[in-house]
């Protein structure tokens, strides 16, 4: 069971990214423009959101704190928020309103992901929610801004 848990804490985030490519690449030139101007727009605001709120918030690795190894290696910085599920979640976020499908499957990727960091001990809860509060808000009101102006 480790194992699994395990490629879900390294590896099960690279499914998100070709998911993500495969979907791209199979829309109208319409659909893909909108993408791209969703993402130019949330995803650099959502990175300096999360890196604020890392230098606001510091929060020692569950590994740290209850002095264990993990079950992946690890450096013993700050945890929150988590890097893997904050760009799951900016992802997710961003394609959820363009396909319902798609972006539950994304959303799912997200949580397994998430608990499979918590699991190895890398991350606490609070470190997963709180990249999936930053990318969605962010997401979402920049979402809001760009179909104010028409351009999703």
């Amino acid at each position: 069971m480790n194992i699994l848990i395990i490629f879900g804490a390294k590896y099960f985030f690279l499914v998100a990214i070709v998911a993500t490519v495969l979907y791209f690449f199979t829309q109208s030139r319409e659909v893909k423009k909108k993408i791209i101007i969703l993402g130019l727009v949330s995803l650099p605001v959502i990175y300096v959101v999360a890196k604020l709120a890392s230098l606001s918030h510091y929060n020692p690795r569950p590994f740290v704190v209850g002095n264990f190894t993990p079950l992946i290696p690890h450096a013993d910085d700050n945890g929150f928020p988590s890097d893997h599920a904050l760009i799951l979640a900016a992802i997710a976020s961003a394609l959820y309103p363009f396909n319902k499908k798609i972006g539950l499957l994304l959303w799912l990727i997200t949580l397994a992901v998430g608990l499979s960091r918590v699991y190895v001990g890398v991350h606490h809860l609070s470190d997963i929610f709180g990249s999936v509060i930053i990318a969605v808000l962010i997401s979402s009101l920049a979402r809001r801004l760009l179909n104010k102006r028409g351009m999703v």
